[in-house]
């Protein structure tokens, strides 16, 4: 995942109820990893897998997200090693990190809710454009997904590679270079997941959807919102649905966008 947060701003969707309930959260949430560890950061009184339980129930569950299988996943990833050997005290944060390649990955929060809108469980296949350090690759394969990930930053492409086949993630196909045309040898998908911002919608990404599937994008420059969208039998639907803040999309798109 190549990191995201979500911002205050305004939603055009059914899910402001979702939005209050981040937003409202954020304080409580600060609060208490601060009493647990100072900023959110696990010492040596607290294990890895303890401060992981704390970041779903106070970061996660405590903004509404239900899902069993999306709250199971998170609780199993340790996302401590999905980080820098420096920044793994921090890795349980409600923020995003930095991973290195001017890349991070994604507030705990962000990945949950993205993975939520996708809707993919056991069975699915699902592209992801932005692999990351291969956070979001683990989250969606312990859901019982095959994962189709692209990088276009060889260093983290190949660390992931190593680390999510370390880890023993066996349903994860990897592939390096730009993701803005997918991958479509492999399509249709059920689900694509971004986890960079291009200016506009990458339109060979909703040409590989299967019908009924869905795109979770983060999109825009300055202003980015999170957008949904839907292949139906009678075409596209979108749907705008909170704004965050993305690095991003390199290659074709941000070459589409100068020209």
């Amino acid at each position: 995942m190549k990191g995201g947060r979500a911002l205050p701003g305004v939603m055009t969707m059914g899910l402001m109820s979702a939005f209050l309930a981040w937003s409202g959260a954020a304080c409580r949430s600060e609060s208490g990893s601060r009493a647990a560890g100072g900023n959110g950061h696990y010492g040596a009184l607290e294990r890895p897998e303890e401060a992981r339980l704390r970041m779903v129930a106070d970061q996660i569950e405590s903004r509404g997200l239900r899902s069993p299988d999306v709250l199971r996943a998170m609780r199993k990833v340790p996302r401590h090693l999905f980080v820098p050997e420096g920044a793994q005290p921090y890795a349980y944060a409600d923020s995003p990190l930095a991973i290195g390649s001017e890349q991070t990955i994604s507030q705990p929060y962000i990945v949950a809710f993205m993975t939520d809108l996708l809707r993919a469980g056991a069975g699915s296949k699902v592209l992801e454009v932005g692999t990351g350090s291969g956070y979001q690759s683990a989250v969606l394969s312990e859901m019982g997904a095959e994962v189709f990930t692209i990088e276009i930053v060889e260093p983290l492409a190949e660390a992931a590679r190593k680390r999510l086949t370390d880890l023993g993630y066996a349903r994860i196909h990897f592939r390096t270079g730009d993701g803005y045309r997918g991958w479509p040898e492999e399509a249709p998908f059920d689900a694509i997941i971004v986890t960079a911002a291009p200016e506009d919608l990458p339109e060979p990404l909703v040409d590989q959807l299967a019908i009924g599937g869905r795109l979770v994008i983060p999109m825009g420059t300055s202003d980015q919102s999170l957008w949904l969208v839907t292949r139906t039998p009678d075409g596209v639907r979108r749907e705008q649905v909170l704004p965050v803040r993305f690095v991003p999309m390199t290659g074709e798109a941000q070459h589409r966008k100068a020209s």
